[in-house]
């Protein structure tokens, strides 16, 4: 944990995504720092190249996903004999990977829609995958102060998800050659209540613009102070999806898309959930209202964003009702093996 992330926006709504204030206290975009490295995905996993934010004046950079010590010498990255994407933050103080560039000042916020963990089934050895992000709200747009505040400008401002901002740690290594590999790792800690049913572990997540700008600010912050924001939270939801997503090489919205877990109760959607639908359709809800109202409302999942299923098994009936189908059964001429096919679709 975490092993597969979800970051689709193009480079700039992901900057507008990112929004801050400087020292001044003007409203800012970050520069990007090699944006043509940058390539977005609904399913990333380890090696891929992922955004990450560093220094107090905001820079997204592509970075590889598992960090390459500045000190490894091999010339091949993918020599490295350990895998370092994930750093746990009980021991990363104790490891030369972590306490090195930590040292330097090299921390980043990696920046995602969400991520994935996989929940194991006791019973089948199944696993479900969950999507895991920030409960969602709608946010007010900023005010207008000189030419770049201006209403023009921020109505323009990514508006519709707030981005998961995960603490990381990054670092610059040398190939023989001269060529600089920017790598990161994702610091984790052990999983909050609501998540502990899925995976004992989760990233070490920054909740809020002062958790973000502490992070960063390496020249003022040290790393000790920095450290205290390491710690799991509870500011955090999710839904079941599709196992489409566990081939890494799917890259389509149906990776992070709800699904239905065949739980016979409905289950009012929640306004994270709600806000997810709207994020994840093509058209407008108005006009599709306006064309298939009565269709367009049957095919919303029913899901709760923090639903855990806790068995995929239907009900079983009681002893009394298999006796009593079972005698019918016996009375009756046609053989079972001969019965239509339809009867047991959906099985």
């Amino acid at each position: 944990m975490c092993g597969r992330t979800s970051c689709h926006l193009p480079k700039d709504v992901l900057a507008r995504a990112c929004a801050y204030r400087d020292r001044q206290g003007r409203q800012r975009l970050p520069e990007w720092k090699d944006p043509d490295k940058y390539c977005p995905s609904y399913n990333k996993s380890p090696q891929s190249s992922s955004p990450g934010a560093d220094s107090s004046e905001r820079i997204i950079a592509p970075m590889r996903w598992g960090l390459v010590p500045s000190w490894f010498k091999e010339s091949d990255p993918s020599k490295l004999p350990f895998n370092i994407t994930n750093c746990r933050s009980d021991t990363m103080m104790e490891k030369r990977s972590f306490k090195v560039p930590l040292g330097k000042g090299r921390r980043c916020v990696v920046l995602a829609d969400g991520f994935y963990e996989w929940q194991r089934c006791q019973v089948t050895s199944e696993r479900q995958p969950y999507f895991i992000y920030f409960p969602q709200a709608k946010t007010e747009k900023s005010g207008s102060i000189g030419a770049v505040d201006s209403s023009e400008y921020w109505e323009k401002v990514w508006d519709n998800w707030r981005l998961l901002t995960m603490a990381g740690i990054f670092d610059c290594w040398e190939s023989p050659e001269g060529d600089l590999l920017y790598s990161y790792t994702i610091i984790t800690v052990d999983s909050c209540k609501s998540l502990n049913d899925i995976h004992p572990r989760m990233p070490a997540i920054l909740d809020g613009e002062e958790e973000v700008s502490k992070w960063l600010n390496f020249g003022e912050v040290s790393t000790q102070e920095a450290l205290k924001l390491i710690h799991p939270t509870e500011n955090i939801t999710f839904h079941p999806v599709s196992s489409v997503v566990n081939n890494s090489r799917n890259n389509t919205p149906k990776c992070l898309a709800p699904v239905n877990l065949l739980v016979k109760k409905d289950l009012k959607a929640s306004g994270s959930s709600q806000k997810m639908m709207k994020w994840l359709a093509t058209k407008s809800p108005k006009k599709e209202e306006s064309k298939t109202p009565q269709k367009a409302e049957s095919d919303v999942p029913q899901w709760s964003s923090q639903f855990l299923q806790k068995s995929p098994f239907p009900t079983k009936r009681g002893s009394a009702g298999l006796l009593e189908r079972w005698l019918k059964q016996e009375k009756e001429e046609e053989p079972v093996a001969k019965r239509p096919h339809s009867q047991y679709q959906g099985l």
